[in-house]
């Protein structure tokens, strides 16, 4: 057998990996877990996918979070005056982040429209193939009601108490300390939240 054909027959067995270098910038943080190498290198190479609808130079920032059996990864990636975000949880970190990538890709050709044409500052951040593609709005958000109603200054503790009484998950006030509109929720285990706007 000649050397060649020898070569040729390897050849044909050889498997070639290709890793796709991405240009979108990560900064990747834990909490209570250690960033490995392996767990850089799949955020990097799952959300890498995400390429093909952003510009260059894209920063994304991820934060990983374990909390007992809860496995927690945040993404953000900030595009001219919008925040793109998902989280997912589960009970192990490489199936959350393959899950974030799904829901971002999702919400991105779900929400084209509102992101682009909406805002013509946002259109930069994103990729010509991306913003020419249609795709299909199946999802459009409709308002089925509106109300208005007064919003009173008082303490967040009142704003709670008012919350619950309302039977609300949420509630809207002014906060008599800031002078500030600020909304309290309802979280887990009976504990509660408190938005402010940042200045």
């Amino acid at each position: 057998m000649h050397i060649s054909e020898r070569m040729e027959g390897a050849l044909k067995h050889t498997k070639i990996i290709l890793k796709v270098v991405t240009t979108m910038k990560f900064t990747i943080v834990g909490k209570n877990i250690d960033v490995t190498p392996g767990l850089r290198s799949a955020v990097e190479d799952k959300l890498g996918k995400l390429e093909k609808y952003f510009n260059p130079d894209t920063n994304v920032n991820v934060t990983l979070k374990v909390d007992k059996d809860r496995h927690k990864i945040e993404v953000t990636i900030p595009v001219k005056g919008k925040i793109i975000r998902s989280e997912q949880v589960s009970s192990d970190m490489y199936a959350s982040i393959d899950l974030v990538e799904e829901v971002i890709e999702r919400q991105l050709k779900k929400y084209k429209n509102k992101i682009v044409d909406k805002n013509h500052a946002a259109a930069s951040a994103f990729k010509q193939e991306f913003i020419e593609q249609d795709y299909m709005d199946d999802d459009e958000i409709h308002i089925e009601r509106m109300k208005k109603f007064d919003i009173k200054p008082m303490y967040p503790e009142d704003a709670c108490v008012q919350m619950e009484l309302l039977g609300h998950n949420f509630y809207v006030f002014v906060n008599a300390e800031t002078d500030e509109t600020n909304v309290v929720y309802k979280r887990k285990g009976n504990s509660y939240g408190l938005i402010e706007p940042e200045v």
